[in-house]
């Protein structure tokens, strides 16, 4: 990463500074203006060139703003049971101090992480390093994990010492059961998490004073939606912004609801422009298409996404690959009734189960071992679910075949 991108945050270009400028600094020779516009613009700022460049700014001197939302919602993933009090407590943690016990903790092995992103360690550390995070206080955390009611749920709060209070909702974890409840979108009018999200958002905007954030990314951000548009008026009214990062969406029910319709205009949603998860259940184009260094599914990650000094960086739109997929998604539930979409979640499930894989991050590090497994117990399956599960997987890709002209 070329350090000249700190350029952007100053506002100042190489070439106003001139050369007696970089004669002070040290610098030997003359840099092309031109060039340092190409250097600046077509090098791949994240998330860790940000909390560079902002770091020393506080939320008083520099707005909140939906970078600020990206790092709290991965900052979300971490995990925090023990060590950022629950709403119960009634007290609060530094972020510094918070992420520095959950560094000793993790290097001492007494918890283990749930997010499984190799970028954590420098993450951790960078944040730790940021003025504008570290003097941040974090209270009510919760962390709901039901195998049996396939609940996922996790959420905290963040005071920034601006006049504002954000809410973060954890996205899906590496479980799956977590998974599982992402997945139970399909064909449940709302989920579990969703109501607990609700209950939660009512709870703490009781004991905060001041205008709400709420956000978060992936399912984080779908939960963060539907309690903004499902809690008390009295509470809507307080919210001013609610970020939904490459989250999936809702089905009609929800978004033809009043509660809906009422906060419509706070949310920022962003995908990536070769989104997956943020463009399922996705209704019209109520989101902003942003860029990300990686590649398919993996755009999913937030360590990837490209930023500028106070904002992500805008695409012009999502890519054909996105659009092809969610076409295909879009066209099977359409045309399935929610006795069809259950049943082949629960097939799907129940297949990864009787394999014994527990995780994303164990069906990705044992990828070759666990298809092996999986395969077994498809094979393994009661003859009746068998033959729908392979009448589905051919309906997909005959839709695949359909769709794919659209795209060529």
């Amino acid at each position: 990463m070329f350090q000249s991108t700190g350029v952007i945050v100053m506002g100042v270009s190489i070439g106003e500074l001139g050369i007696a400028g970089f004669a002070a600094a040290g610098f030997m020779s003359i840099v092309s203006p031109i060039y340092t516009f190409y250097v600046i613009f077509t090098s791949m700022a994240n998330l860790f060139d940000y909390l560079l460049w902002r770091g020393d700014l506080s939320f008083r001197e520099s707005p909140f703003n939906p970078v600020d939302n990206v790092i709290f919602s991965q900052l979300a993933y971490l995990t925090f049971d023990g060590i950022i009090p629950s709403p119960e407590e009634k007290t609060a943690i530094n972020l510094s101090l918070a992420v520095r016990i959950f560094r000793e903790k993790l290097n001492a092995n007494v918890i283990k992480s749930t997010s499984g992103f190799k970028e954590d360690p420098d993450f951790i550390k960078a944040i730790i390093s940021s003025k504008r995070f570290s003097g941040c206080e974090l209270f009510g955390f919760i962390n709901h994990f039901d195998t049996e009611l396939e609940i996922q749920f996790s959420a905290f709060c963040v005071s920034t010492n601006d006049g504002c209070t954000s809410i973060i909702f954890r996205g899906t974890d590496s479980s799956l059961v977590g998974w599982k409840e992402d997945f139970n979108m399909c064909f449940m009018d709302v989920i579990p998490s969703q109501l607990i999200a609700v209950n939660y958002l009512e709870k703490m905007a009781r004991c905060i004073r001041g205008s709400l954030r709420i956000g978060g990314h992936s399912k984080g951000g779908n939960l963060a939606i539907y309690a903004a548009a499902h809690c008390k008026k009295n509470i809507q009214k307080r919210i001013k912004n609610i970020y939904s990062n490459d989250a999936p969406g809702f089905n009609e029910k929800v978004t033809s609801g009043a509660g809906y319709k009422a906060i419509k205009d706070k949310i920022k949603s962003f995908v990536p422009q070769s989104s997956i998860i943020g463009m399922f259940l996705q209704e019209g184009n109520y989101f902003t298409v942003i860029h990300s260094s990686e590649s398919g599914l993996m755009q999913h990650c937030q360590y990837s996404w490209e930023v500028t000094h106070n904002n992500l960086v805008l695409a012009e739109k999502s890519t054909p690959s996105s659009r092809f997929v969610n076409n295909i998604i879009r066209e099977w539930i359409d045309t399935h009734d929610k006795d069809d979409k259950e049943k082949f979640i629960e097939a799907l499930y129940y297949v990864l189960k009787e394999a014994d894989v527990k995780s994303t991050i164990e069906l990705e590090k044992t990828w070759f071992t666990s298809i092996g497994r999986v395969m077994k117990s498809l094979n393994g399956m009661e003859e009746t679910s068998k033959k729908f599960m392979k009448k589905t997987f051919l309906e997909l890709f005959r839709s695949a075949g359909n769709n794919i002209k659209d795209f060529m």
